[in-house]
């Protein structure tokens, strides 16, 4: 059983698809309107960028001024100020040196000193 074909509906929906495509190319819309003020967006974005750039600066300047303040008298900051630590450390060095070199002794190891008289294997490659 045949079932018959609908050529003529078909036919009537492309030729109103071509009319349409037709007539579009003939009259194209106008592009629509853009609106220009994308630069004051940018604007705004830089301006709140430096606006938080600049109140983390001040609050990181401030900090570091207020710990200079409050640790100037400070005894431990003054004794590193100072170069008395390093004449110190010089002497403690030079004495614990010497008192090293007293305390060394060497001990000679019979094995480990060489024998001219006993052959030592070797592996050639």
């Amino acid at each position: 059983m045949a079932l018959p074909s609908n050529n003529t509906a078909l036919s009537l929906i492309l030729s109103k698809l071509l009319e349409d495509y037709v007539e579009k190319k003939n009259h194209p819309t106008p592009v629509p309107f853009i609106d220009s003020s994308d630069h004051l967006e940018i604007v705004f974005l830089l301006l709140l960028l430096g606006l938080f750039g600049f109140i983390t600066f001040g609050v990181m300047i401030s900090y570091i001024r207020s710990k200079k303040l409050e640790h100037s008298n400070d005894p431990y900051n003054i004794y590193i100020a100072t170069d008395l630590w390093q004449m110190r450390d010089k002497a403690n060095l030079k004495a614990k040196i010497a008192e090293n070199y007293k305390s060394c002794c060497i001990w000679k190891n019979e094995h480990a000193v060489e024998q001219p008289t006993n052959h030592i294997p070797e592996v050639k490659s």
